[in-house]
């Protein structure tokens, strides 16, 4: 496998920060064609059922395309396939802004365009992540990760209000010029900076270069490499059964802010404000701290936190608004402090020839249940009342922090084996 040498990770900063801010560019304009998206489809037909299909149009790709990439990407060159990626997503959204700019657009192309950005999205997102643990020590991992978590909330901060400024003075086609042009402010650093690729075992392949197995057979590699790890197995569950509750109980936060405290719009943008403004906080405090040594009980300790806070969410009185400010304001802080010391475990234990797969099979899979939830949130909301999903979903937050702080095989995937740790002051090699 090609890992960096020491003097390698003596530069790593240069190559990984600038690929990673062209990248953060582009984010930033999907989340504006994504804020843009949601306003269309609002002010030009008003249905909750339109709404849904557009989500479910993002959605779909992280369930079913997801594996495939994951297969596709540990088979492909990992710059050529965010190169590419990139392209394809920026050439139809160019097509949509045609479509804007000179004829009168239909719903099923904005659902065409949504799902496709998707499924480019996750080859994207898949050879990027692959990609870091090449470009990153092995030890920095968990504050690359803090960056990104922090990276995920200031944009969703930033996004709307500037979504909306532009709306304002843009046409829809001029908003996804903006954003063909982030995607290209990705693509150009590409050009410059070397990508490393794990190796790639010579036995898989014939004398003709071929690979000896095929899609189907690389995708069953993934899952069994997963079965090899019980603890991920545990994990991946866990995940599955938390966005079954979590995913859908944060889609009815307005409706907690509306129906349950009484509250107007005003109230309503506060409690996300405070909630992303509390993630951009944790993600600033994994980014300098990193954790504890093991990184499963940073990510276990903090689920059991944000249970906590979300708990809260479904208790407190109705006249308890500015304390659930607080809970929300947990909530967001505990987010990136969960999930970034995680998602930096499995990058740093999973072997970076199977990354892919294994990485879009944990997606997909922790994805699958987010649809299922939505559809029992609404229906059984309405029966019991919204703050009941929230102190169900606080309930299984803490149930899967303690059951997976007391599995030794959560536990041990925590640990960074000696052998692929980076030197102890990479930055000064």
């Amino acid at each position: 496998m090609e890992r960096p040498t020491n003097t390698d990770f003596g530069h790593w900063k240069k190559r990984f920060f600038t690929i990673w801010s062209g990248q953060a560019v582009s984010m930033l304009g999907s989340r504006l064609v994504g804020f843009a998206f949601v306003w269309y489809l609002t002010s030009s037909t008003g249905s909750a059922t339109v709404l849904a299909i557009g989500s479910l149009m993002s959605l779909l790709p992280d369930v079913i395309i997801s594996p495939i990439s994951g297969a596709l990407v540990d088979r492909w060159n990992r710059k050529t396939v965010l190169i590419v990626s990139d392209v394809l997503t920026a050439l139809v959204t160019l097509a949509l802004a045609g479509l804007f700019a000179f004829t009168e657009v239909r719903l099923w192309q904005i659902y065409s365009v949504m799902f496709l950005r998707s499924a480019f999205g996750t080859f994207q997102w898949t050879a990027m992540l692959t990609s870091t643990s090449l470009m990153v020590p092995k030890n920095q991992l968990a504050h690359v990760s803090g960056m990104n978590q922090t990276l995920a909330g200031l944009l969703g901060i930033l996004a709307p209000p500037l979504g909306a400024f532009l709306l304002g003075i843009l046409p829809m086609d001029g908003i996804l010029l903006v954003d063909v042009a982030t995607v290209f402010v990705a693509i150009i650093p590409l050009f410059f900076f070397h990508l490393p690729q794990p190796e790639i075992d010579p036995g898989i392949k014939d004398e003709k270069g071929n690979y000896k197995k095929n899609l189907w057979q690389d995708m069953i590699e993934g899952f069994q490499f997963i079965r090899t790890l019980p603890g991920l197995l545990f994990i991946i569950i866990t995940a599955m059964l938390i966005n079954l509750i979590l995913s859908p109980a944060f889609s009815l936060l307005p409706l907690l802010v509306t129906e349950y405290f009484k509250r107007g719009v005003l109230d309503l943008g506060l409690a996300e404000s405070v909630f992303s403004i509390g993630f951009v906080v944790g993600g600033l405090v994994l980014s300098i701290w990193g954790g504890f040594k093991n990184r499963l009980i940073t990510s276990m300790t903090f689920l059991l936190v944000m249970g906590l806070g979300v708990s809260l969410l479904g208790i407190i009185p109705r006249s308890g608004y500015y304390f659930a400010i607080a809970a929300l304001a947990l909530v967001g802080l505990t987010n990136p402090l969960t999930n970034g010391p995680l998602m930096a475990a499995m990058q740093a234990r999973v072997e970076p020839q199977k990354q892919g797969r294994v990485f879009s099979i944990i997606n997909a899979g922790a994805s699958l249940a987010t649809p299922i939830g939505l559809g029992i949130a609404g229906p059984l909301s309405d029966a019991v009342g919204v703050h009941i999903w929230f102190l169900a979903g606080g309930v299984v937050c803490i149930f899967a922090g303690v059951s997976n702080l007391l599995n030794k095989h959560v536990i041990n995937l925590g640990k960074i084996p000696e052998e692929i740790q980076a030197p102890k002051n990479p930055i000064n090699s």
